[in-house]
This record gives structure tokens, C-alpha cells and sequence, in this order.
């Protein structure tokens, strides 16, 4: 299987975001890929919540979506799409919904997943985050039946393992962890985590990342938000098969699903662990 990770520059206005990822996707397809991968925000990447407020929509009726479900449809692909901003199902809810989806070749969506984890934390020189306050967690791990079964996880996901294992045993032959890392922390834990999240479960993990300073002109007064980029592919074994650099665009990976089985049959600590689900 050939999978494209689509490495974005992703700002704050969805309209203007979409061509970019839509032609990104056609040249991911034209070189062969089967499985396309996006970064978490796809749509939109702002620090201003009064923004969000005001492009946002429901998932019926978010065209970023629509449209990647057409591309799909079009590219005869199957499509993770890392996740999408949206408002939330509950009308009740005045947070929004970090969703990922998993689109069909023929453009149905085959699999959703809500961000469970939140980026709430300080990590210092004055810089914190609380998704929380923005974000409603999900409270669903899923395994999606993709190309082969594949576990949806999102960003700050990653920096918890027991999921992982969880959804290894669940059947999950691949990871995503699509992501718009924090630079400071990308630089510390992003390659060691992805690499041990494979290592951990036998798995191939596919890491599509946002990159660079993100535009932000319809909030001129705001500090604008970074990425760390590097969007990983790793093998089940730790080795990692491609690094996308810092700059947006397509990193192509091929994946040889035999060698899952081959690391869980040399190393089956993914099912050795029973403070995860039992002797």
C-alpha cells in the first residue's frame, strides 16, 4: 500500500485553505498513493476564538468536507482527513468538534472520531493552551475498516499510550496521528513518541502535521499560531520510512502490512500488558 502524507500551512480562512489541500490531494493520488493522510485543523487554524465562532459550521454543512468527500469520490482513494473544526452535533454545546474522518473511494464516510485528549497544559516562556475550553472531548475510542483497520487518533492522543494498545488489540493494523504539534515540544517528543507508539504495538503509524507559522490575517492582532511539521510514517518495528522536512506538500510512504505480523510475532508486547485489558 502506498500512503501520501499531505503536510499543510493551514490559516485561518477555510475558502482559501481548501484549493490547497484539494491539489495536494491530486498529486498525492498521481503518484500513486492508495491511503492519503491530512493534518489535524485541515480546515482552519486560528488563535482567535471569535473567528471560529464566525466560519464554523455543523458537519452537514461544512463544504471542506463536502469537498473532500468529492475528491475521494473523484481520486478513487481512501482519504483520512485528520480532523476538521466543526460545530458541535449538540446544539446545546457551544464548544466545538475536533473530528477526523475516514472517507471512502466511493466519497461515504467510512469511520468519525472526536479528539478525546485535550491540549490543556503550560509548557513555559509564557506560552498555554486549554483546548478544553474551545473543544468538546470525545469519549469513543475508534477502529476504522479502511484499506486494513486502522486506529483514528489526534495529536495530543499520542502521549497516551494505554489507547494505542487498546486499539492494537482492537485489530488496528495502522495508527493515525495527524497533529499540528507545538514546535517547542515537537523538538523534544515528537519523533520519540511516534516511534514508540509503533514499537509498542506493532503497528505502522502515519503522522500527517501541520508546518510553520500559520496565517492568520483576519486577526491581525493576535500572535499568530506555529507547527512543528515533519510529518512521520514509521514501521511497526520503529524504523522510520519518511520525514516530510518542514515545508508544506506530499511525502509519499510504501507499506508492506506483512511486516505487522512480523513484529508482533518477534516482540507480541502489545498483548503482553495486562494492566491494559487483562491477563
Amino acid at each position: 500500500m502506498r500512503a501520501a502524507l499531505i503536510q499543510l500551512n493551514t490559516g485561518d480562512d477555510p475558502a482559501a485553505n481548501l484549493p490547497v489541500t484539494l491539489d495536494l490531494l491530486r498529486q498525492a493520488a498521481a503518484g500513486g498513493a492508495t491511503l492519503l493522510l491530512t493534518p489535524e485543523a485541515t480546515n482552519i487554524i486560528t488563535p482567535d476564538r471569535d473567528r471560529q465562532r464566525a466560519v464554523l459550521l455543523p458537519e452537514a454543512g461544512d463544504p471542506t468536507l463536502a469537498a473532500l468527500r468529492t475528491a475521494a469520490l473523484e481520486l478513487g482513494v481512501w482519504l483520512s482527513v485528520g480532523s476538521l473544526s466543526l460545530r458541535h452535533d449538540d446544539p446545546a454545546e457551544e464548544r466545538f468538534a475536533n473530528r477526523s474522518f475516514l472517507i471512502a473511494p466511493d466519497g461515504g464516510i467510512a469511520a468519525r472520531y472526536d479528539k478525546i485528549h485535550m491540549f490543556d497544559v503550560n509548557i513555559g516562556a509564557g506560552e498555554s493552551f486549554c483546548e478544553s475550553a474551545s473543544f468538546r472531548p470525545g469519549d469513543r475510542a475508534v477502529v476504522a475498516q479502511g484499506p486494513c483497520p486502522m486506529g483514528l487518533t489526534i495529536c495530543y492522543d499520542l502521549r497516551f499510550p494505554g489507547l494505542y494498545r487498546r486499539l492494537a488489540r482492537a485489530g488496528a493494523k495502522i495508527l493515525t496521528v495527524p497533529a499540528a504539534f507545538h514546535p517547542r515540544t515537537g523538538e523534544a517528543h515528537w519523533h520519540v513518541l511516534l516511534r514508540a507508539r509503533a514499537i509498542e504495538t506493532g503497528c505502522f503509524v502515519l503522522a500527517a502535521a501541520q508546518t510553520g507559522t500559520h496565517p492568520a490575517p483576519h486577526s491581525p492582532d493576535r500572535k499568530p499560531r506555529e507547527s512543528y511539521g515533519r510529518s512521520l510514517a514509521v514501521a511497526p518495528w520503529g524504523e522510520v520510512l519518511a520525514d516530510a522536512g518542514t515545508e508544506p506538500g506530499v511525502t509519499l510512504a510504501d507499506l508492506d502490512m506483512a511486516q505487522v505480523d512480523d513484529a508482533r510475532a518477534r516482540i507480541p508486547a502489545w498483548r503482553h500488558d495486562p494492566l491494559v485489558w487483562g491477563p
